[in-house]
C-alpha cells in the first residue's frame, strides 16, 4: 500500500511540475488581455473552483475553525498578498516575452528558501549550502553586470514564492483550505477591478470574445489542480525526490522560452545559468548526503533496540 502511495505521489509531483512548466503556453493564449485583468480573473475563478471543491468535500466547518484563529487569519492575509504578487509578476513576464528570466527565478527559488530559513527561522547551514548560495549570487551578478540592472523578475518571483512558502509553513493550514481563504481575501478586489474595467471597455465578452472569456475562467482550474497534485505528492513522496522533480518546471519553461518563443539566450545567459545550475547541484548533492546520513543513523538506532 505504501509503495502504491509513493508511486501515485511521484506521478502527482511530475504532473504538478509539468503543468507549472507548461503554464506559459496558457498565458500566451491570453496575450491580448492586460496582465492585471488576467490576474483578476485568475483570482476570481480560482476562488470559485476551490470553494466548490471545499463544498463538495464538506470542509466548510474547517474553514470556520481557521477563521477563529486570529494568527492564522493574519498569516493567510500575508500569504494572499504574496501569492497574488507572484502570479502577477509571472503573468506579466510571460506576456512580455521574459519567459527565460522567469525560469531563472524558479531555479533560484530553493536557494532563496535557504536564506529565508537562516534569516527568519534561525536555521544553521553547512559549508556546502554557503557555497551554493555564493555560486547562485555570482550567477545573478553576471546578468546584472551585463545588462546594467538587477534581474528583478527572477528575484521577484523567487522571493515572493519563497516568502509564500514560509508564510504557509508558519500558518500550517491544509493547501485546499489555504488557497480558498487566500483567494477569498482578494476576490472582492478582483471583482471590483473587473467591474470597473468592464464598464470602461464594454465588458470582457464584447471586447475579447467568448473563447477568451472561457480561457480566463479556465485560469481557476489550471491554478488549483496542480496545487492539489502537489499537495498529494508532498504527503507521499520524500522531500529529496520532490527537490529534484521541482527543477522540471523551470526547465520546461526555459525550453519554451528559448526554442518555442525564440527569446534571447546569449553566452552571458548560459554563463549565468551555469552558475545557478552548479549551485543547485552542490545544494542537491549536499541534501542527499545529509538525508542518507540521517536515515543511516535511524537504522543503526533501530538495530540497537
Amino acid at each position: 500500500m505504501e509503495g502504491k502511495s509513493s508511486k501515485t505521489g511521484v506521478l502527482s509531483a511530475l504532473a504538478a511540475y509539468t503543468a507549472w512548466g507548461l503554464l506559459p503556453i496558457y498565458w500566451k493564449t491570453l496575450q491580448s488581455v492586460p496582465a492585471q485583468e488576467i490576474l483578476a480573473h485568475r483570482i476570481t475563478w480560482s476562488f470559485v473552483f476551490v470553494a466548490l471543491l471545499v463544498l463538495y468535500k464538506k470542509q466548510w466547518g474547517k474553514i470556520r475553525s481557521v477563521l477563529r484563529d486570529r494568527s492564522k487569519v493574519l498569516g493567510l492575509l500575508l500569504s494572499a498578498l504574496l501569492v497574488t504578487s507572484n502570479w502577477y509578476i509571472y503573468i506579466w513576464a510571460v506576456n512580455s516575452n521574459r519567459v527565460v528570466e522567469a525560469s531563472l527565478g524558479y531555479y533560484f527559488n530553493p536557494l532563496i528558501v535557504v536564506l529565508m530559513g537562516i534569516m527568519v527561522l534561525g536555521e544553521r547551514i553547512d559549508r556546502w549550502q554557503i557555497a551554493s548560495i555564493v555560486l547562485a549570487c555570482v550567477g545573478v551578478l553576471i546578468l546584472a553586470l551585463e545588462y546594467g540592472k538587477i534581474p528583478w523578475i527572477s528575484l521577484g518571483l523567487a522571493t515572493t514564492f519563497a516568502l509564500y512558502g514560509l508564510a504557509k509553513r508558519l500558518v500550517a493550514v491544509d493547501s485546499l483550505l489555504g488557497l480558498t481563504l487566500e483567494t477569498a481575501v482578494v476576490t472582492p478586489i478582483a471583482i471590483i477591478y473587473l467591474w470597473t474595467a468592464g464598464a470602461n471597455s464594454g465588458g470582457t465578452i464584447s471586447h475579447f470574445g467568448v473563447p477568451t472569456l472561457l480561457l480566463l475562467m479556465g485560469a481557476g482550474i489550471v491554478t488549483a489542480i496542480p496545487l492539489l497534485w502537489f499537495a498529494h505528492a508532498a504527503k507521499n513522496v520524500p522531500f529529496t525526490t520532490i527537490g529534484f522533480i521541482q527543477y522540471l518546471s523551470p526547465t520546461l519553461s526555459l525550453v519554451l522560452g528559448v526554442f518555442v518563443y525564440h527569446e534571447e539566450f546569449t553566452s552571458t545567459h548560459a554563463l549565468s545559468f551555469g552558475f545557478i545550475w552548479l549551485a543547485l547541484a552542490v545544494y542537491s548533492v549536499s541534501r542527499i548526503v545529509v538525508f542518507r546520513k540521517a536515515n543511516l543513523g535511524v537504522a543503526h538506532s533501530l538495530q540497537g533496540k
